[in-house]
């Protein structure tokens, strides 16, 4: 499965809802796919979608996911961060009317730099390739990136003997 969100913010993010559902529909994408479209005003015709999910719901559904698509909010791309996977950012463009400015990119590019373990797309053709090819890319990675929680459980793990001896 597929889970994409979008994030609460009132500008409407039709470019990625649109995108993903025709990838859907034109059978690109073959696994299921659910979309919190938020305020968008595009209806996906083949994929699963509501404009919001219940915190738990949404928690379920990144963890069910094979794949996590998420805006460049950093709760949004966190939360997978949170259940070791790695995240595909889509982040939201003032150009194309949604959001204010660009922070988006510019936090989620600064991120990527710094941890190597997401993606980001800013240019949405990019997208397709990153979703067909998304084992091969993770697998590519080198093995520090792949799971932050991994690495935090060992060094939390180091911590806690040091603490105990």
């Amino acid at each position: 499965m597929i889970f994409v969100t979008v994030g609460t913010h009132e500008q409407a993010f039709d470019r990625l809802v649109r995108y993903i559902d025709e990838l859907k529909g034109s059978g690109v994408i073959e696994d299921e796919v659910v979309i919190q479209t938020g305020y968008s005003t595009y209806e996906p015709q083949h994929c699963t979608w509501d404009k919001f999910y219940p915190y738990q719901k949404m928690v379920a559904y990144v963890n069910e996911a094979r794949v996590v698509v998420t805006h460049g909010g950093p709760s949004s791309f966190i939360m997978p961060f949170q259940v070791g996977k790695i995240p595909v950012v889509v982040p939201r463009q003032k150009k194309f009317d949604e959001h204010v400015n660009d922070h988006q990119i510019s936090f989620a590019k600064e991120v990527q730099a710094r941890q190597g373990n997401m993606f980001v797309v800013e240019d949405i053709a990019d997208l397709k390739d990153i979703l067909l090819r998304y084992e091969e890319l993770i697998e590519a990675m080198p093995s520090e990136h792949k799971s932050n929680n991994a690495r935090f459980n060992e060094q939390f793990s180091a911590i806690v003997d040091e603490m105990l001896k």
